[in-house]
């Protein structure tokens, strides 16, 4: 139990850096992208998952930090649609790692399972947004 709890206050040291700095670029940068929300993001059920996928590949992380900049975003006006891409992607595709994930378990199968959790990615946020819709 000790060595569990140890493990977790470990862990939690380690992402709180990355957390803080994640919260201080989107308060940094939140005002600056805030009126271009509208322009970018406008509730197409093809288009925005897209982006928001891409968003998530190109600046892979921890899930925790994303769902921290999910929540940011939410408040921001961008749509469930594109979050729910950029989240599930943020953590499942890694561009900046491809590299080190094609040295270690090969170019083939590293492409393969990135490029399946792009498309995955965008599937899950429309299909999450329309039962949500038939929820309500």
């Amino acid at each position: 139990m000790k060595s569990a709890f140890k493990k977790t206050l470990q862990n939690v040291k380690t992402a709180l850096p990355m957390i803080v700095g994640i919260l201080m670029l989107i308060s940094l940068l939140g005002p600056l992208f805030e009126k271009y929300y509208p322009r970018i993001f406008t509730g197409n059920y093809f288009i925005d998952p897209l982006i928001g996928a891409v968003a998530g590949s190109v600046s892979f992380g921890i899930p925790i930090a994303s769902y921290v900049a999910g929540g940011e975003l939410l408040k921001g006006g961008v749509g469930i649609l594109a979050v729910t891409a950029f989240i599930f992607s943020w953590t499942t595709v890694g561009i900046p790692m491809l590299p080190l994930e094609s040295a270690h378990l090969g170019k083939k199968f590293a492409i393969a399972r990135n490029s399946i959790n792009f498309i995955s990615a965008i599937l899950i946020a429309i299909l999450t947004t329309l039962t949500m819709k038939m929820i309500q």
